[in-house]
């Protein structure tokens, strides 16, 4: 089977993507598939994606790539700690180690930022973050729709709440 990015190269790599319950499949040759970033840079070293990403993130030996090691001064965990258990120590390991985390948050997740449920004990500004954030959404799908009075009186809503008025 041909790649299905650039059509020339036989498919080396099948992925299958579940996103919010919609499932994608795409079959691509080892080039397509390291410039689309489902290959890691490791991988030539004769390491599994399983072995590289253990848990959730794996058991990535962080002390091999850096000589110094650096640790959450709240929690007192390492980015190898967190690799090793798939679990972040404290919120501050996020803020620390958010360019190690970022691409296995992508990977995992598909997405880096939270779409679930607010707690009611957020504050204002989240939720008011939060509605923008919606109504933007449907601001686009609106002038997708090519229904711009709709659009446009989201896109006053907006303004509103940007500006404090709501």
């Amino acid at each position: 089977m041909l790649c299905q990015n650039c059509k020339k190269n036989e498919a080396t790599t099948h992925i299958k993507r579940i996103i919010n319950g919609e499932t994608a499949e795409y079959r691509l040759c080892r080039s397509c598939a390291g410039a689309l970033g489902f290959i890691d840079s490791f991988s030539d070293f004769g390491l599994n994606l399983s072995e590289l990403f253990g848990g959730f993130l794996g058991d990535l030996p962080v002390s091999s790539l850096s000589n110094r090691t650096i640790r959450c001064e709240k929690c007192g965990s390492t980015f190898d700690d967190i690799a090793k258990s798939g679990k972040i120590g404290c919120a501050d390991c996020y803020t620390l180690f958010y360019d190690k985390l970022l691409p296995s948050l992508q990977r995992i997740h598909g997405r880096t930022q939270h779409e679930g449920k607010i707690a009611q004990s957020a504050g204002k500004e989240v939720k008011k973050e939060r509605r923008i954030s919606d109504l933007k959404k449907e601001m686009e799908s609106a002038v997708s729709e090519q229904n711009f009075e709709r659009a446009a009186h989201l896109r006053d809503q907006i303004r509103e709440l940007e500006a404090g008025n709501a």
